[in-house]
């Protein structure tokens, strides 16, 4: 497939989990008698990730995230030459997906950014009052769990067409878990695009965003070749998909 075809897959995906899942926090998740609240949000990421895996899997891989996008060429997944212009493609993306939520959330008279614009924190911006080591154990085991079920649910042995419900859901089960301790990250490109309209403390807490998924990436890449060993001849080939087929 042509790069640049990828690399638009790419912007356009992280694109769309911003906006959704980010999107469903900053509009809907407190809206007045019918907030989706936490478990609602949660669905959403999950469900932005299911519906860009059969929309673009087949073209990029859909990884919509620069943790997987590096846990995938650790794991011999994908070539050196896409690492780089993929994580860019992901954050131009999620920075135009958290521009268009800026627009249309700012349409609201009293709306301001104040609230945290769905970014990630810790110490005093963790929703629920979290301390850095908490953010960092958290988001680094998240991400290592969220690559191996990335990991597994694409391998060619794995069962075909079911990989895109597997991460979506596993992506759901995560923010479950964390949003109250960081608001949920596991993804630097997502992390990024919000941080930069909220400004202040969540451009200086982003490094922790961007460490954390890109350690439980590379280590979940790591144990995962390490248990599947036996089978290296049957990985799956550079450029890995996620199969809907």
């Amino acid at each position: 497939m042509n790069i640049s075809k990828k690399l638009t897959a790419e912007f356009i995906g992280t694109f769309w989990l911003v906006l959704g899942g980010c999107g469903s926090a900053v509009l809907a998740a407190a809206f007045p008698d019918v907030g989706i609240g936490l478990l609602g949000v949660s669905l959403a990421f999950g469900l932005t990730v299911i519906t860009m895996a059969y929309a673009i899997g087949h073209i990029s891989g859909c990884h919509l995230n620069p943790a997987v996008t590096l846990g995938l060429y650790v794991a011999g997944r994908i070539e050196k030459a896409d690492l780089f212009p993929y994580m860019i493609a992901q954050v131009l993306g999620g920075i135009l997906g958290a521009a268009i939520l800026y627009i249309i959330a700012s349409g609201q008279a009293d709306f301001t950014t104040s609230a945290g614009f769905a970014s990630n924190g810790y110490g005093e911006h963790s929703p629920g009052g979290y301390s850095l080591l908490a953010a960092l154990v958290a988001e680094i085991v998240m991400t290592f769990f969220f690559l191996i079920v990335i990991l597994g649910a694409t391998d060619k042995k794995a069962p075909a067409g079911f990989a895109p419900i597997a991460i979506g859901l596993a992506l759901t089960l995560i923010h479950l878990i964390s949003i109250p301790v960081t608001n949920t990250s596991v993804n630097p490109a997502r992390s990024t695009a919000v941080a930069l309209f909220t400004g202040d403390w969540a451009i200086m807490q982003l490094w922790l965003f961007w460490l954390a998924p890109l350690i439980g990436a590379s280590l979940a890449a790591i144990v995962y070749q390490w248990m599947g060993s036996e089978d290296n001849e049957d990985k799956q080939a550079p450029d890995a998909q996620l199969s809907v087929e």
